[in-house]
C-alpha cells in the first residue's frame, strides 16, 4: 500500500463512481423496459452529500436501488482508530457507490454491491464487494 494518497483521489474516485452510478442505471432502465429511476438528493450536516435512486415496479425489478455518496468528517470513529491508530487526528473523506436489485422472479437472486474509497490523512483504501442472495435451483426432468 502507498503511503500517501494517489494524487486527486478524491476527485478521480467521485467521478468514477458517479459515472457508475449513471451508467448502471441506465442499464437497468433499458433492460427492464418499463421502470425509470426517481432520484432524491441529500446533504449531510457534518459535510459531503449524496444522490438516491429507486425505480419501482418495473417489468423485471420489483424494486431497485443506486445509490452514490460522498461525505467528509473532522473525527473517525474508535472502531476505525483501533484497527489504524495512524489516523487518529485527521479529518476524514469517503466516497461510495452501492446497489440492491429485487428482481420480481422469485427464481432470480437478489444482487447487493457496494464500494468504496476512504481516507484519513495517511490511510486510505479502495474496496467493497458484490453477492446474490441464495435463490431456489428448480431442474426439468
Amino acid at each position: 500500500m502507498l503511503k500517501e494518497p494517489p494524487k486527486n483521489s478524491r476527485e478521480k474516485t467521485k467521478n468514477l463512481l458517479l459515472t457508475l452510478q449513471d451508467k448502471i442505471c441506465s442499464g437497468l432502465e433499458n433492460v427492464d423496459g418499463k421502470g425509470k429511476f426517481t432520484e432524491e438528493s441529500w446533504l449531510r450536516d457534518e459535510g459531503g452529500g449524496g444522490r438516491s435512486r429507486v425505480l419501482k415496479n418495473g417489468s423485471i425489478f420489483e424494486q431497485a436501488g443506486v445509490n452514490f455518496s460522498e461525505v467528509q468528517g473532522k473525527e473517525l470513529p474508535q472502531s476505525i482508530i483501533s484497527q489504524r491508530p495512524e489516523a487518529k487526528g485527521h479529518e476524514w473523506f469517503a466516497t461510495g457507490t452501492s446497489m440492491v436489485l429485487h428482481p420480481k422472479n422469485p427464481y432470480i437472486p437478489t444482487v447487493h454491491l457496494n464500494y468504496r474509497y476512504f481516507e484519513a490523512g495517511p490511510v486510505w483504501w479502495f474496496g467493497g464487494g458484490a453477492d446474490l442472495t441464495a435463490f431456489i435451483l428448480i431442474f426439468l426432468m
